[in-house]
């Protein structure tokens, strides 16, 4: 029995320091270095697993163990979930729907930048409610540059866009994984959190129009950034409060792309922008120019039916699926066992939970198979053609599969070695201001987990403890690690990673990190001051 300590180098300090050296070295190693993402990945696990075993004292034998117990839980989690989105879309582009659904998506605007904000936020963030687990950043990408946009900006700009939604996605999986840690009404946390991440969702397409098209783009399309983060970010707040965190962003996605739609019939920017595929984003308004003419085409309505029908099986699978007596069903069947040579206790000498749980026919993934196994119907696609496209989307994330085995590994080691209880124990030593530090906490829980839920998962019982210790509320600290937890889902290794595989640039992860770490810090600095605004009684009547 591994019993794991909080400071092992004999001052609280050090021993964050220590435990800290994984998650730098991740971001020098992406951001500095440029390095890609699975050798980025890779060298910070055997960082990690050098101070687990050097520092912690943990044995060998368990933190390899660690390591392999993560990539086990990363298949289900994560590749298991982006392989069957992937292949939804891909059986769209073969049966030529997709270019239906493009030009579908192009009548809304002919504005590419009002495009990316209908695809990567409203659209998107559908996608997230859904399924999450990378496939909005997947999927919307590749719609983007069906519509012109660089690969890369249009891989930033989805990775951007999939933030506020992150908290609730997959029906509301992040806040539900809350529940059980702290023994709490779910729906708080579930109410907490809309009541922060809707002031970012009126934030986030600002952002998405100054990397269009810089400044420029703000100032021209800002009515349709207002209208779409105004929409979202009041209806999340209003059915978070009033009806259901679970339905918080399908709802919100719906009608914040149903006002978009109102206002480009009454509004149009000025100088209509197509993206030319140069260069670009970042603000400098790189790689658009003038729209010379939209696409000749024209698609009859049962065209565009079928080009949307998958997408509307996906919303009908995922919705049947909560129906109780279904639900039921599908979980049913559950293979849980203790992954064998792991016998940990933490600091206060509890049994840490080892079990590994295969959820086969309730997983999203699999769910998400079964979509595309009725979407064949539509699309008129033969099994025989579907497996080769199945076989082309996994080999289509080559050297990403890694990265995403890597990161999960790390997070475990990190985690079942202490090295995360102790930078979880310094962060609540910070007095009053572990406020503003609450939604940090969550930041790097997501960039070492790549999830919301395992941040959750990971840090909420360093949250909860921490609330206890400086006597706050439980439920603003929670819903903080998970509100903060969504900036981080952009410079993720693994979401990196998804974002390069789904627009061919296995290998860039490092420059598309540098894209987006400014925004994610931004963002999570805005949320850093409105969670300690909330913790005094400037807005302590926002938690309930």
């Amino acid at each position: 029995m591994f019993r794991q300590t909080l400071d092992p180098a004999g001052s609280l300090t050090l021993s964050a320091l220590l435990a800290l050296i994984p998650l730098v070295a991740v971001l020098v190693l992406l951001g500095g270095l440029r390095w890609k993402a699975h050798w980025a990945g890779i060298a910070a696990l055997v960082i990690s697993i050098v101070i687990a075993v050097a520092g912690f004292g943990m044995p060998i034998g368990q933190t390899l163990d660690a390591g392999l117990f993560g990539m086990a839980n990363s298949v289900l989690l994560v590749l298991w979930i982006t392989f069957n989105a992937i292949w939804v879309y891909n059986l769209t582009v073969h049966s030529g729907h997709f270019e239906v659904l493009r030009r579908a998506f192009s009548s809304v605007s002919d504005d590419s930048r009002v495009q990316a904000i209908v695809i990567a936020f409203s659209f998107g963030a559908l996608l997230e409610a859904l399924a999450g687990g990378g496939s909005p950043v997947a999927i919307c990408s590749v719609m983007l540059i069906a519509l012109g946009v660089n690969p890369l900006k249009a891989a930033a700009l989805t990775l951007v866009a999939d933030t506020a939604p992150v908290a609730f996605g997959g029906l509301g999986n992040p806040i539900t994984a809350l529940g059980p840690i702290s023994g709490l009404p779910v729906d708080q946390f579930g109410a907490m959190a809309g009541r922060q991440v809707c002031f970012l969702a009126a934030i986030v397409p600002f952002v998405l129009l100054y990397i269009a098209d810089g400044r420029k783009g703000v100032r021209e399309c800002w009515p349709a950034a207002l209208v779409a983060g105004v929409s979202f970010g009041l209806t999340q707040f209003l059915v978070s409060s009033y009806l259901s965190y679970q339905l918080c962003d399908i709802l919100a996605a719906v009608v914040s792309a149903g006002a978009l739609l109102l206002l480009v019939r009454v509004w149009q920017p000025v100088t209509a922008t197509v993206s030319t595929g140069r260069g670009g984003g970042g603000g400098n308004g790189g790689g658009v120019a003038t729209a010379t003419g939209g696409d000749d085409v024209r698609d009859s309505r049962a065209d565009v039916i079928k080009a949307f029908t998958p997408y509307a099986i996906i919303v009908v699978v995922f919705s049947l699926a909560q129906i109780a007596p279904i639900k039921k069903a599908l979980n049913a069947i559950v293979w849980k066992f203790s992954w064998p040579g792991l016998s940990i206790q933490n600091a206060a000498g509890k049994k840490v939970d080892t079990s590994y749980t295969l959820n086969f026919f309730g997983a999203t993934g699999t769910l998400l198979l079964v979509s595309g196994l009725l979407s064949l119907i539509v699309l008129k696609v033969g099994v025989g053609t579907a497996v080769k496209i199945y076989g082309r989307t996994v080999r289509q994330f080559g050297w990403a599969i890694l990265a995403i085995l890597a990161v999960f590994a790390l997070s475990y080691v990190m985690n079942l070695s202490g090295q995360i209880g102790t930078l979880g124990s310094w962060l609540a030593g910070t007095g009053a201001f572990f406020a503003f530090l609450s939604p940090v906490v969550g930041w790097f829980g997501v960039t070492i987990t790549g999830t919301d839920v395992g941040s959750n998962t990971l840090l909420g019982g360093s949250q909860f403890a921490a609330a206890h210790q400086l006597g706050a509320s439980p439920i603003l600290f929670g819903a903080a690690n998970s509100s903060g937890g969504v900036m981080a889902k952009m410079i993720s290794p693994q979401n990196l990673a998804i974002g390069t595989a789904a627009v061919g640039l296995v290998g860039k992860e490092g420059e598309l990190f540098r894209r987006v770490f400014g925004w994610s810090v931004g963002l999570l600095l805005v949320l850093c001051v409105l969670v300690y605004l909330q913790s005094t009684p400037v807005l302590g009547w926002m938690v309930p």
